[in-house]
């Protein structure tokens, strides 16, 4: 008889494991909560019930909601003379220190149920950065745009109409399409040096997960929005640069989302802490840029002036070799072009050639990092200079058995 219970026990369990889904009974306490929010999220219809639900969620946070009305519902006038009405949703989490509690890094992404992965990552995310013992520098502002369809009519209405202090806005960090079955994670700043910079240096240091810094554009996002106000933006996603985005539930990895969500808290605090970052920082320099070889004294990496140095000592040491390449057998050369400015900062990099997508993004991400060089000088006064080097990604034969 005992032997039929525990029977009957291990079929209702294999069951109950069939119905719920393998990789639910696994679980965290914190993924668990992700995949509720989330499910809550695809439940909701209307744009109109998503801002109130994550205005709620906001508030539950500990943010405080945006007051005025006009922050949240805002209408477009067609050209047929019809007022198409569309909803945002906003709070903040004032700043500790003056007088950087006036100004703000906003984090945001869009309101739409198909960008429920995203929308649970961002409430998730507002979570950790509302808790007490958590502090910034900043006012956070925490923002889920309306109108996506509509040329991303929410940020721009959000920009444009409804917040009066845009001047004091110091960067913008989107989250959008996070439930892509490519398994990726990419981060796009319009080649913003100075961004580019502080995420290859988060790069280096112990975390939960590394976004791969592409130079290519993964999707049309509120980020653009906040570009054309020339205020610096990174774009933050799983959808892969050149692929079509599907959004698929069977496809979520709500550990990994928790991952890249313990990421995105440490991006934010250290992009708190560090330098305002410029939207030109080098095109606004007027010093003329000069070609390597057009330098008296040409630039030089740790004291030494061979590119070759730079390319042993930091290139070689710190990249690493994409895995969808790897397991696809792809090696070659790719080409980069980068500048090094009059004070020796890298910037302005860019893959011009390369044999796939995956090896030119990890050659520019490394070539990004790099520590200040010392820069070349034309005339006894410093250049920017212009250089172009070769990356090899050679795959290592195995050694045939004897």
């Amino acid at each position: 008889m005992k032997r039929l219970l525990g029977c009957i026990a291990l079929l209702t369990i294999c069951f109950y494991a069939s119905a719920q889904g393998y990789s639910e009974l696994y679980d965290s306490e914190e993924a668990a909560g992700l995949r509720s929010v989330y499910n809550r999220i695809i439940s909701l219809g209307s744009e109109e019930e998503l801002s109130g639900y994550v205005s709620s969620e906001l508030e539950k946070a500990g943010a405080d909601i945006l007051g005025r009305s006009s922050y949240r519902c805002f209408g477009i006038r067609r050209e047929n003379g019809d007022t198409a009405t569309f909803y945002n949703a906003g709070a903040f989490r004032t700043g500790m220190s003056s007088p950087m509690r006036d100004r703000y890094l906003v984090i945001g992404t869009r309101l739409q149920a198909s960008n429920a992965a995203g929308l649970a990552l961002f409430l998730h995310l507002a979570e950790k950065l509302s808790h007490e013992r958590v502090q910034t520098g900043h006012t956070l502002l925490f923002t889920a745009f309306g109108g996506a369809d509509e040329s991303n009519a929410g940020s721009w209405y959000f920009l444009n109409r409804a917040f009066s202090d845009r001047a004091n806005i110091d960067a913008y960090v989107g989250l959008d399409l996070f439930d892509n079955p490519n398994k990726g994670f990419y981060a796009y700043t319009g080649s913003n040096a100075d961004l580019n910079r502080l995420i290859a240096r988060q790069s280096e240091t112990m975390q939960p997960a590394r976004p791969v810094l592409v130079a290519a554009e993964p999707a049309v996002a509120d980020h653009r929005s906040f570009q054309a106000a020339e205020i610096p933006s990174v774009f933050f996603t799983t959808a892969a640069p050149g692929k079509p985005y599907i959004g698929r539930i069977d496809a979520m990895e709500f550990e990994e989302l928790c991952r890249q969500c313990e990421y995105l808290c440490n991006f934010v605090l250290a992009l708190d802490a560090a330098p305002t970052p410029s939207y030109y920082p080098r095109e606004m320099s007027e010093v003329p840029v000069v070609s390597y070889e057009g330098c008296d004294i040409k630039p030089s990496f740790l004291g030494v002036g061979n590119p070759s140095y730079f390319l042993a000592k930091w290139v070689y040491t710190y990249l690493r070799y994409p895995e969808f390449a790897r397991e696809s057998g792809i090696q070659g050369r790719v080409l980069v072009e980068f500048e090094i400015d009059e004070k020796g900062h890298v910037g302005s990099v860019k893959a011009l050639k390369g044999p796939h997508s995956s090896l030119e993004d990890e050659a520019v991400r490394v070539i990004a990092a790099s520590p200040d060089w010392k820069p070349g000088f034309v005339n006894g006064k410093p250049v920017r200079t212009q250089m172009a080097l070769w990356v090899d990604f050679k795959l290592q034969k195995k050694n045939k058995k004897k």
